[in-house]
């Protein structure tokens, strides 16, 4: 992949290197929420979630549409659960080979 594809790829990895955010994609894995339904789920500010939603936004990773006055954020590209997991299943398993290497 060309220089410019690895920044594009880059920059992904950026708006989801953040617990804040990663919370907000998580509870977005189920159903599409207001800001008013993600703000109590989070230690965060209503001006810095806002943040951290304009920055998903801007790397495709959430979208948003108004009903009425409210804001509805839904995860726009459902392949990030897929990256989630594997990096889950990552430290699950650096966790059990330190257990491993521990127990000898």
């Amino acid at each position: 992949m060309s220089n410019m594809g690895n920044q594009l790829i880059s920059n992904v990895f950026k708006a989801l290197a953040h617990p804040t955010r990663i919370q907000i994609v998580k509870l977005l894995r189920n159903s599409e929420l207001c800001v008013c339904d993600i703000l109590p789920n989070l230690d965060s500010e209503q001006s810095n979630t806002s943040q951290h939603l304009t920055i998903l936004k801007n790397q495709g990773i959430v979208e948003s549409r108004k009903d009425g006055s409210k804001v509805i954020y839904s995860i726009k590209n459902e392949e990030v659960y897929e990256m989630f997991d594997l990096v889950e299943a990552i430290i699950l398993r650096q966790i059990e080979e330190t257990k491993t290497s521990l127990s000898k």
